[in-house]
């Protein structure tokens, strides 16, 4: 039986909201191991001068623990 965990991750990006997505899990396994699944919870971006200037993303990143 295996024991998951589930923590809350924010990240931004540039490009689009998948590379924020990416940015996130690559960053977090660097400290975080097993991760099983992440899940989008929300999306937001920033707007300046009528244009998209960053893209949000706040994710839960579930791993198993040992």
């Amino acid at each position: 039986m295996s024991v998951l965990k589930v923590i809350e991750v924010l990240s931004s990006s540039e490009k689009s909201w998948e590379d924020a997505t990416r940015t996130a899990v690559e960053k977090a396994s660097k400290t975080v191991k097993n991760i099983r699944s992440v899940y989008v919870q929300d999306q937001s971006a920033s707007v300046k001068n009528g244009k998209v200037t960053e893209f949000r993303v706040n994710l839960k990143i579930t791993f198993e623990l040992d």
